[in-house]
C-alpha cells in the first residue's frame, strides 16, 4: 500500500517489492512498464493511496549476464564452493531481463561455471537466497555434483547459519520461537503465522523454529542473535516481530519508522555460516558486519 502521504512512484515500486532497486525502478518506468490508474507517469511523480499501481509487462530472466563492474568480496572459495558477502539492497540474482546488479551477476563475472548449474538459469549455483534488505554470508556452488549436495546439506541442517539482528524491544534471555509459517491470504509481500491461517491442511503453515538469544542491550533495542533451525521465507523477520521483536528498519513487519538506514535496509546480517565443504573440510566463514549497520552498535 502507498504512504498516505503519497510517495515517490520509483521508492514505491522498491518498497512493494515490484523493482529490485531504485535503479531497476526508473528503468521499468522508462520503459513504459509502470502504469498509474492506466497511465504513464516521471519516475518523480507522487502516488498516493488511492492509486492503482500495475506493472504491464515484466520480462523474466531466463539467465545470469556477467557483470564485470559490479565488485563482491568473496569470503571463501575452493573447488566446490564459494562464500560471498553480499551487500545489502542488493539482490541475489536478476529477476527481470538484463537486470545486471545482483549478486550472481557479479559472481559469474569472475567464476563463470557458476551461470552454468543449478536448478534455475537465472539463480545459477546459489544454495540459498537472503532478503534484499538482508546482508552477509552467501553460499553458491562451483559444480553441479556440489549444488546437489550442499542443497541436501541445507535442507537436513547440516549448514549452520548464524545471524545477528538489532531488535526494538528488550530480550532478556534466549527462546525458540516455533510457530508455523504460512504465506499471508491477502499481501503477497508478506508471510504470516500458521495459526492465523485457516484449520485446513493446506493452509496451515510449514514447520519452522528459530532460536533467539541476547548479545547486548543498547537502550531500548537489543542486539540478538538467531539461527534458523529450518529455511522458511522471512522466517527470522517474521518469527522476531511475532514475539514483539521487530527488527529495526523492518517495516513491513511493524517496525517504527527509521532514518538511521536507507529506505527497504534493516538490520539483520548472516554473521557467520558453517558446513562440510565437498572439497575440503570443515570450513567455517565470518562474514563482517556492514558500516551502516555497525555504526547503529558502536
Amino acid at each position: 500500500m502507498v504512504k498516505e502521504r503519497g510517495e515517490r512512484l520509483d521508492r514505491y515500486l522498491v518498497r512493494a517489492g515490484l523493482a529490485s532497486s531504485r535503479r531497476a525502478a526508473q528503468e521499468l518506468i522508462a520503459a513504459g512498464m509502470v502504469r498509474v490508474n492506466g497511465v504513464r507517469l516521471r519516475k518523480a511523480a507522487i502516488v498516493a493511496s488511492h492509486d492503482r499501481i500495475e506493472i504491464v509487462r515484466q520480462v523474466r530472466a531466463e539467465s545470469i549476464e556477467p557483470n564485470q563492474d559490479l565488485k563482491i568480496e568473496i569470503l571463501y572459495a575452493d573447488d566446490a564452493l564459494i562464500v560471498a558477502n553480499k551487500p545489502g539492497l542488493m539482490p541475489c540474482h536478476p529477476l527481470r531481463a538484463g537486470e545486471r546488479d545482483t549478486v550472481m551477476n557479479a559472481i559469474v563475472a569472475r567464476f563463470p561455471e557458476t551461470a552454468e548449474i543449478g536448478d534455475r538459469r537465472r539463480e545459477g549455483g546459489l544454495i540459498h537466497r537472503l532478503d534484499n534488505g538482508t546482508s552477509g554470508a552467501l553460499l553458491i556452488a562451483r559444480t553441479q555434483p556440489s549444488f546437489g549436495l550442499l542443497r541436501d546439506a541445507l535442507k537436513a541442517g547440516k549448514v549452520a547459519r548464524t545471524y545477528e539482528a538489532l531488535v526494538n524491544g528488550i530480550l532478556e534471555s534466549p527462546a525458540e520461537l516455533s510457530s508455523p509459517i504460512a504465506h499471508h491470504p491477502v499481501n503477497p509481500r508478506k508471510m504470516a503465522l500458521g495459526e492465523s491461517q485457516t484449520q485446513r491442511r493446506k493452509r496451515a503453515g510449514r514447520p519452522a523454529v528459530t532460536r533467539i538469544e541476547p548479545i547486548r542491550r543498547l537502550g531500548s533495542v537489543t542486539l540478538v542473535r538467531a539461527i534458523p533451525l529450518t529455511g522458511s521465507r522471512h522466517q527470522i523477520r517474521l518469527h522476531l516481530a511475532s514475539a514483539g521483536f521487530p527488527i529495526v528498519g523492518d517495516s513491513l513487519y511493524g517496525a517504527p519508522p527509521t532514518k538511521a538506514l536507507p529506505e527497504g535496509r534493516f538490520w539483520l546480517h548472516l554473521r557467520e555460516i558453517e558446513l562440510d565443504s565437498p572439497a575440503s573440510a570443515h570450513i567455517k566463514v565470518k562474514a563482517p558486519v556492514p558500516t551502516e549497520l555497525a555504526r547503529l552498535i558502536r
